[in-house]
């Protein structure tokens, strides 16, 4: 059914089906839900999308995102950390 779903949105999307990493993208998201959160993982999906849309290949945008998310529950936190939320 996966693999009908995908035929069918690419045709409605206008997307090449070969141009769809199917498994790249479920391991990304599994390691996303398991290492950030599961809402995460969507969203990042999309953020992935937006990325390769823009020139990033595909690859280096899942190693990238994957490393992210592996290393995630060990990030240093609080106000010195230096993340985006923390307005450094």
């Amino acid at each position: 059914m996966l693999d009908e779903w995908i035929q069918a949105a690419c045709a409605e999307l206008g997307i090449d089906p070969g141009e769809v990493h199917r498994d790249l993208i479920l391991d990304v998201a599994r390691d996303v839900a398991h290492g950030v959160a599961r809402p995460a993982a969507p969203l990042t999906a999309y953020l992935m999308g937006l990325a390769v849309g823009g020139g990033t290949p595909v690859r280096d945008a899942a190693a990238r995102i994957t490393e992210m998310a592996e290393g995630w529950a060990d990030r240093p936190s609080g106000p010195d950390s230096g993340s985006p939320s923390s307005g450094q």
